[in-house]
């Protein structure tokens, strides 16, 4: 999973002039603020191309050194002039690019030292390792992975920023006794259980769950609306990780 300075990042700028719509706008001329935009979307969003890179048949320490030197050159070799203005998924754009990456990496068979010691994107490199040994081994094909992790990443975003925005309220209690039923990986108990745990009404439970979820459609249509180069792709989106969560 991302580092917490890379999740700290992600919170402050929680999409609010970070997105790629901004990198998309900008491809052509290359402005500061894109080049911003695509480091802090790459922070947010690194553990998918680890995890592709590694079920692709990378050891650990490949896997670390090539996630690195992908993003650096990613940020900082004018990969933005390859994105053709206003169209395309970050998600997208970020899979073709690393398979072009790792195939030309292949054909260079490590004649050449990756890196060169410069370090754009800082990755937590042994909870990636943690988090990958949790993965399916052999039931899933590097992309489909990818996809999975993609998903998994926007989902965890989203659910710690209301994380943040409830514990700011003084309700930390209650988004812990909830959260099970924004249909996550944590079985969900009955409205009257918490209810009895926290002290209230089961018909103030059933209006709490009403409105973290309704805050939990708006802050995912937020995160997804930042990954995509057109709000009538954000359905589609929404559906595709859905699905991949599913798998």
């Amino acid at each position: 999973m991302p580092s917490s300075d890379a999740n700290d990042l992600c919170r402050q700028e929680y999409f609010a002039t970070t997105h790629w719509s901004v990198v998309l706008a900008a491809a052509d001329n290359r402005k500061p603020e894109a080049q911003s935009a695509l480091e802090t979307l790459c922070r947010c969003y690194w553990y998918p191309l680890y995890a592709f890179i590694r079920r692709d048949g990378h050891g650990m320490h490949d896997a670390q050194d090539l996630t690195q030197e992908f993003l650096t050159r990613l940020i900082t070799k004018h990969q933005l002039a390859q994105i053709e203005s206003g169209r395309g998924k970050f998600r997208s754009f970020l899979l073709v690019t690393l398979k072009h990456f790792l195939s030309d990496e292949r054909k260079r068979a490590g004649a050449q030292k990756r890196g060169g010691g410069q370090t754009i994107i800082s990755i937590d490199e042994h909870s990636a390792e943690s988090r990958y040994q949790y993965e399916p081994v052999e039931t899933m094909a590097p992309d489909a992975l990818f996809e999975r992790e993609w998903a998994v990443t926007v989902l965890d975003q989203v659910t710690e920023r209301l994380r943040q925005r409830y514990t700011a309220r003084g309700r930390a209690s209650l988004f812990d006794e909830l959260e099970p039923c924004l249909g996550g990986s944590r079985k969900p108990v009955s409205y009257s259980v918490i209810a009895a745990r926290l002290g209230e009404s089961e018909a103030a439970i059933k209006v709490a769950v009403h409105r973290l979820r309704k805050e939990f459609g708006t802050e995912l249509r937020g995160a997804i609306s930042q990954t995509v180069g057109d709000p009538s792709e954000i359905d589609a989106e929404i559906r595709q990780l859905i699905a991949s969560t599913s798998r």
